[in-house]
């Protein structure tokens, strides 16, 4: 989901920019409601367990695109099945272009001994990149939002009036090297009990619920969001947040397209490798102590355990992401 949404920016840029280039976004059906919130382009599903399944599948997508008369590819995932999308097109004399996913510098900014690290070129940045070799420049900064949504009836049911900040929390990651302890995050969310701010909690998943629901029994001003609404009416909510806190996954990207201040939290993995979410200030991003932990970061997308390394998020303090947390609310309504 984050690798999808940091493609969003860039092309909300490309078409404001280029109003003459016509834009396919082809990715899974699940992605639709990110960017049905851009009229201005078209979305083509990838369904990978039917239609587009196996090799025969992959031409079928071919056939697909070409009959929408597509005459340039921008490969911004570079992976097996959209390679060989490229190639297909390549071989019919298409112009394409791939994002360099910097491989090579990421295995070395992850390498397992005490170093020095410097910040990598963000995803944003290769995509802009992309779009280059295509011919097509883009002016690209930090102001390329999607906009706020009103909310449904089916989402103001779960979340009531607006009547005090709204606050979003996703404890959860992919993988565990990137997921903040529970009992740490119980301990944050104790701290804004007490507080006039209304906290939702979101995940996915039956365990992800479970463990959401019993931490909303912690406040009256604590929500679980965890599958009671669809995932379109999910982002509605987060388009409205004053303020989200997450881990390095998808849900901090999705806020970051609304503009909403997004807080993130660091442990095997680092913004420096150029996932931090788009247009946030480096220190919304807090990291594990590099001190306690050297070789960190370790992982670039947190798939990797390193013994010794399995406590490193436990240096962030809930104190500290308190702080911050108070700290950029009350920037927000000018305190």
């Amino acid at each position: 989901m984050g690798d999808v949404a940091m493609t969003v920016p860039v092309i909300l840029a490309l078409i404001k920019q280029h109003p003459e280039v016509k834009i396919t976004v082809v990715s899974r059906s699940f992605f639709k409601p990110i960017f049905e919130q851009i009229p201005e382009l078209n979305f083509l599903s990838v369904h990978t367990h039917h239609r587009h399944k196996g090799f025969l599948g992959i031409f079928r997508l071919y056939r697909d695109l070409k009959a929408l008369g597509v005459d340039e590819i921008a490969d911004l995932h570079n992976v097996l099945r959209s390679k060989m999308i490229r190639f297909l097109f390549r071989m019919q004399g298409k112009k394409t272009a791939f994002t360099d996913k910097g491989r090579e510098e990421k295995k070395q900014l992850t390498r397992l001994q005490i170093k020095t690290i410097a910040p990598l070129k963000t995803m944003t940045q290769r995509h802009v990149d992309t779009f280059k070799q295509l011919g097509y420049t883009i002016h690209f900064d930090s102001s390329w939002h999607l906009p706020k949504q009103t909310l449904s009836r089916a989402v103001s049911e779960f979340t009531g009036a607006k009547t005090r900040p709204w606050i979003g929390i996703a404890p959860f990651a992919q993988h565990a090297a990137k997921t903040y302890p529970i009992d740490l995050m119980q301990q944050v969310i104790e701290g804004l009990v007490h507080q006039n701010v209304q906290v939702f909690l979101l995940g996915g998943g039956r365990h992800e619920a479970e463990i959401l629901e019993k931490m909303a029994q912690m406040g009256s001003n604590i929500k679980n969001m965890a599958n009671k609404v669809s995932f379109e009416h999910e982002l509605e909510l987060i388009s409205n947040l004053d303020l989200m806190v997450s881990m390095d996954s998808g849900n901090a990207h999705l806020a970051a397209l609304y503009g909403v201040d997004t807080i993130t939290l660091w442990g095997a993995t680092h913004p420096f490798a150029g996932f931090a979410p788009y247009g946030q200030p480096e220190e919304n991003c807090l990291v594990a102590d590099r001190e306690q932990f050297p070789f960190l970061p370790t992982s670039i997308y947190g798939n990797r355990v390193v013994p010794g390394y399995e406590d490193a998020m436990r240096t962030i303090t809930p104190a500290q992401i308190l702080q911050k947390i108070n700290s950029n609310l009350n920037k927000a309504i000018g305190i």
